[in-house]
């Protein structure tokens, strides 16, 4: 029998890392720059030339500073300064002119910052829209067996966690980081021309120091962020986990213990959290360490300057409004840079399930199922969960169009699993599952579920009114065909007798409905759906006497001119099927109908003389 491998990881393992980065980046620029969608592209060049002028804006700025100080002490100008263009402005609009000058360049550098936003506000929205999508479907996509594996809360944890990550790299990459960049480099030259190269030294050792300290404790921070994200998933699963078993919570009065298990997890991310906290401060003090440095080398080198006739008092302010203004995005530079880290750390766990490949897929060439009369067939199948322990051993079975199979066997024998293969949620590691003659694996997996109802053991159904429960058997379909399955299935005079009637909200799971009453929408729903073969996967075995009595007789009429395979632990629901299949141990031993095997006195005879045992003794 072959074995089986643990399902491929995909390319989240390349993700790792600098080079990692820079693939994440390349994989979110096509959201932003999106094929055949020029509405997004205008945006996007339109919101980049709002930044450019709202950067121009904003690097100007201190030159006006400095004139309106210059024109007010012009004795303080020094005699080479005296002319240019700035000053024959400032000589036609006068002290008054240069404020008001002043104010508006701020006034518009800020319009233009939000005009930007406002381009940019769909295209970013689009994208998240785009990725949540994506993120969504590939995990409907996934496999049962990945399902089974993942928590459901951490799962929703990383999508949620990785969409808001894009967001934030979208707009701060583009937007801060590098504008922030184009600043200081400005900035820099500005020192450069202006005044001279031991300016330009200093404010580029200030920024290179500071740039450098911010990423090397940023680095380590995001390491400490990554524990914390970790503690924080654990605590937030342990707390869905108890909230979704609140009902076995109760009936083993393990409310306190719930409780304390989530303090335990808080405990460690608060840990977590006071490291995070304690480096921040660690982070802001060294950084505000580095720009007082590099404020007073420049400031004493301005004021020297003014002493010596060099600068003007203007130029003295012009120098200090720079600093200032640089210091304002390099301190916003520790912010973004570590966000962007985090950002990037986020991304990589959903990038990484984006990447995580379905164990099941439709082959390239796979067509949609040509529905016939029903017919099923397992021929010599073999399959295994894990490697080392095998649950079906060259199963043959075999139900012809609109025969009642049904498989029965003790907890473990594999019953269960011929349903999911049916279903194709896992592929025969041996032999094959036929549709009407059709390989499962050679057809789309959409089309050969249309063709399959389920009426399972356990109906768990979505937290909305009973209707759209009903309803979901069949997309589109109307008021009047879900009340006429409604009817079949025997529900209808209790839907209409709640106050709300087929508005009624079920509750998470389908809590605020009994178990037969659960049973009776999974059949509604299964006749909605009107397909030509129907799984009955212990579909009473969870309901008491009378009331598995009562849906029997609506499964009936379900299973009417339909194949059906009815997977049963009590016995006595199967015995008018048309074929009764043992299972024991992965292997059929015994195959007839009811009558036939309880002559033969083997395996079936054994069972239902065990059963009927236990009823009378229950009785």
């Amino acid at each position: 029998m072959r074995r089986i491998s643990p399902p491929p990881r995909g390319a989240a393992d390349t993700l790792a890392g600098a080079q990692g980065d820079y693939r994440i980046v390349a994989r979110v620029a096509p959201w932003l720059w999106p094929k055949g969608e020029g509405w997004a592209k205008r945006r996007v060049v339109a919101a980049l030339v709002m930044l450019a002028l709202a950067k121009a804006l904003t690097v100007m700025t201190p030159f006006l500073y400095k004139a309106v100080v210059d024109a007010l002490a012009p004795d303080q100008v020094p005699a080479g300064e005296a002319a240019g263009g700035m000053a024959e402005f400032a000589l036609l609009v006068g002290p008054i002119g240069l404020v008001v000058a002043y104010g508006m360049s701020r006034l518009m550098g800020a319009a233009f910052q939000q005009l930007r936003d406002v381009a940019f506000a769909r295209v970013g929205q689009r994208a998240l829209r785009g990725l949540a999508r994506a993120a969504i479907g590939h995990v409907h996509a996934l496999s049962m067996r990945y399902h089974i594996q993942r928590q459901t809360g951490a799962l929703s944890r990383v999508i949620d966690r990785g969409v808001k990550a894009v967001d934030f790299l979208l707009r701060f990459l583009l937007f801060s980081l590098f504008p922030l960049f184009l600043e200081l480099a400005l900035v820099a030259i500005i020192f450069l021309v202006e005044f001279d190269w031991r300016y330009f030294a200093v404010v580029l050792a200030m920024i290179a120091g500071y740039v450098w300290f911010t990423f090397a404790v940023t680095e380590w921070r995001v390491k400490i962020r990554r524990i914390m994200n970790n503690e924080d998933q654990d605590a937030n699963q342990k707390a869905v986990d108890s909230l979704l078993n609140f009902e076995t919570v109760k009936y083993f009065g393990a409310e306190a213990r719930e409780v304390t298990r989530y303090d335990r997890s808080m405990a460690r991310y608060e840990n977590a959290a006071v490291k995070t906290a304690n480096s921040l401060a660690f982070l802001n003090g060294g950084q505000a360490a580095v720009i007082a440095v590099g404020l007073v080398a420049v400031m004493a080198m301005a004021a020297q300057g003014v002493r010596a006739g060099e600068l003007s008092v203007g130029d003295f302010v012009m120098v200090n409004a720079f600093i200032i203004q640089i210091t304002m995005p390099l301190g916003f530079l520790g912010t973004v840079y570590r966000e962007i880290r985090q950002a990037l750390v986020d991304m990589q766990e959903m990038f990484g399930l984006l990447d995580q490949p379905p164990e099941v897929a439709d082959k390239p060439d796979a067509g949609r199922l040509a529905r016939g009369p029903g017919r099923i067939e397992f021929r010599d199948v073999r399959f295994a969960y894990e490697p080392d322990r095998p649950i079906l051993k060259g199963v043959s079975i075999a139900a012809e169009g609109g025969e009642t199979v049904a498989v029965v066997g003790a907890t473990g024998s594999g019953k269960s699993t011929l349903g999911r293969l049916l279903f194709r949620f896992y592929d025969v590691q041996g032999g094959a599952v036929l549709v009407d003659g059709q390989d499962v694996r050679d057809v789309t997996q959409v089309s050969l579920r249309e063709a399959i109802g389920v009426v399972p053991q356990d109906t768990v159904l979505f937290n909305d009114t009973i209707g759209y429960n009903i309803g979901y058997g069949r997309e589109g379909a109307t008021r009047a065909e879900i009340e006429d399955a409604a009817r079949a299935a025997r529900i209808h005079g209790f839907v209409e007798s709640l106050p709300k009637g087929y508005d009624t909200v079920v509750g998470e799971r389908g809590l605020k409905l009994s178990g037969g009453e659960k049973q009776r929408v999974a059949i509604a729903r299964a006749m909605l759906k009107n397909p030509s073969i129907l799984v009955l996967d212990e579909a009473t075995s969870a309901l008491d006497t009378d009331t598995e009595r009562e849906i029997q007789e609506s499964l009936r009429r379900l299973g009417a001119g339909r194949t059906t395979l009815v997977v049963a632990h009590r016995l006595s629901t199967v015995i008018d099927a048309d074929r009764i299949v043992v299972l024991e141990a992965g292997e059929v031993v015994e195959s007839g109908r009811h009558a036939e095997l309880l002559e033969r006195g083997g395996r079936y005879a054994q069972l239902w003389a065990r059963q009927q045992e236990g009823e009378e003794a229950a009785v």
